[in-house]
């Protein structure tokens, strides 16, 4: 038996699955530094070797929860070339847009999604991304402008 190390190219599933988790701890960190929910509500956690924020409200964990495997599952059918978080106010008025384009999924058949994609990010460089977005995330949002955000909608674009 051999096992997976950090360092092994990643198959399709794999980095879908890893993008999930990480879209998923970006919204939480979204929420949080947008102010769209009170900040107690949020518990202060480490991920990717950086500083995130994940809601402690069961109810509001199982939308994102849910709204991330339902993108996931149209990520591994191929269907989604872009995922937005979209902050509304009390009139349905877009205040902002944080867009996680999907550029460079492959199209491989189903039968192959397991099999290891060679020159593939490996999980290690996967993280790295990860992190350096949240950190860009986290240090981009002090420049936006205060408001007190109504919601949140999350959109996958279709290919």
């Amino acid at each position: 038996m051999r096992y997976l190390t950090l360092s092994d190219p990643n198959s399709v599933l794999e980095t879908i699955v890893a993008f999930c988790e990480f879209l998923e701890v970006a919204i939480h960190t979204i929420l949080y530094l947008r102010g769209i929910y009170p900040a107690e509500l949020f518990a202060r956690r480490r991920k990717y070797d950086a500083p995130v924020f994940q809601a402690r409200h069961p109810g509001l964990n199982e939308y994102i929860a849910g709204s991330v495997k339902s993108i996931g599952q149209e990520l591994a059918s191929g269907g989604v070339k872009k995922v937005v978080v979209v902050i509304k106010d009390m009139n349905d008025v877009a205040l902002e847009r944080f867009v996680f384009a999907i550029q460079s999924m492959l199209d491989v058949d189903a039968q192959n999604r397991d099999v290891p994609i060679l020159d593939s990010a490996s999980r290690t460089s996967l993280h790295q991304h990860f992190r350096s977005i949240l950190v860009k995330l986290t240090s981009q949002v002090s420049l936006l402008r205060d408001f007190s955000g109504e919601g949140i909608i999350l959109l996958a674009d279709f290919k």
